[in-house]
């Protein structure tokens, strides 16, 4: 696991004030061409990404950098190894999704915001995004399947949108039931 730390809305049953007020927080954009600033938030983001082994994807809210900034593992994502080639995954820097396609799938998802539970999400199989990329040049892509669904995941967290503000079944350990049912019973967190 990565030293950096990963922003939570709770942890040790007990809410982040501070960490969920950023988490909640529509993402800035990144000037265009990059600045220093945000030469070095894109920078900071992929370095904490790659040094993680059990991410599929990551978004700057989360290691508390309010910009429009995620990346993602776009190959082998059923490996719970470091990504050792750029080839392995995508950095979308102020993405917008401009089409979604194919009807609704619902799947069970986790989040490092929001341990310890997992949520039913309903999500499009097939996304186009605009972005730019690590270099600042303007990209189109389209994401099908599992991999959209994890771009649309990382997307959420710019808009301040965590699995919890999804409807679906709600699953989280026996133990904590109290706590679990007490935060989300009404889901305004």
């Amino acid at each position: 696991m990565s030293n950096t730390k990963i922003w939570t809305l709770w942890e040790s049953e007990k809410i982040n004030e501070d960490e969920t007020t950023l988490l909640r927080k529509p993402a800035a954009e990144i000037p265009i061409p990059f600045n220093d600033e945000g030469k070095r938030d894109i920078k900071t983001l992929v370095n904490a990404f790659l040094e993680m082994d059990d991410a599929l994807g990551l978004a700057a809210p989360q290691i508390g950098i309010s910009k429009r900034i995620v990346v993602f593992r776009k190959r082998n994502l059923d490996e719970k190894t470091r990504i050792k080639s750029e080839q392995d995954y995508d950095v979308l820097i102020n993405p917008r999704i401009t089409q979604s396609r194919g009807k609704m799938e619902k799947t069970t998802e986790g989040c490092l915001s929001c341990p310890e539970i997992s949520i039913e999400v309903s999500r499009f199989p097939e996304i186009k995004v605009r972005a730019y990329d690590i270099h600042g040049n303007k990209i189109n892509n389209r994401y099908t399947g599992f991999l959209a669904r994890i771009v649309q995941h990382e997307l959420d967290h710019l808009d301040g949108k965590l699995i919890v503000d999804h409807e679906g079944a709600l699953y989280y350990p026996k133990e904590k039931q109290n706590f679990f049912e007490n935060l989300l019973s009404n889901r305004d967190l």
